[in-house]
């Protein structure tokens, strides 16, 4: 929450101009007069220290940026989704491209990757590590493998998290 024009209690504020210049301690009166002839909002930035520094701001755009703070915490506390890329060991090249560029996109939006290479028989396990490893060489620009690459009885698997 913020702090703002008539809200803020102290007697004294450290005042700051609407272009960052310093214009040293004022009493919270004359304060709230600038702010009003600038036709600006006086915003109290921290309660921590006597007096509280304080700043002009363009009037309403305090409020914006609070809201988009509090927006952008929101969407940093979401857990990473985990996408699952589909391939198998004897992959055309063309259809490579397109799983790369797959995977590429939603590294690059935010989600992490869980490549998974299906083994049809038991000879395909070295051809689809290689392919894995690959991918992941392709990959470096956007993203880092989370997990080693795990090699089961029917698919090799690893996990990519974006940069």
């Amino acid at each position: 929450m913020i702090i703002m024009n008539e809200k803020i209690k102290a007697a004294e504020v450290a005042l700051t101009g609407l272009n960052g210049e310093d214009l040293g301690i004022v009493p919270r009166a004359e304060a709230l007069e600038t702010a009003k002839r600038l036709k600006a909002d006086l915003v109290c930035t921290s309660l921590f220290s006597s007096p509280p520094p304080c700043k002009l701001v363009a009037r309403g755009s305090a409020k914006q940026e609070a809201q988009k703070d509090k927006q952008a915490e929101r969407k940093a506390s979401q857990p990473v989704k985990v996408k699952e890329i589909r391939l198998t060991a004897q992959i055309e090249e063309h259809d490579y491209e397109t799983k790369f560029r797959q995977s590429e996109k939603l590294l690059a939006s935010g989600d992490a990757v869980q490549l998974v290479v299906k083994l049809s028989g038991s000879k395909e396990g070295p051809r689809a590590k290689e392919l894995t490893e690959r991918m992941l060489k392709d990959l470096a620009g956007v993203g880092k493998r989370e997990t080693g690459i795990q090699v089961s009885g029917k698919q090799v698997a690893v996990r990519v998290n974006p940069l």
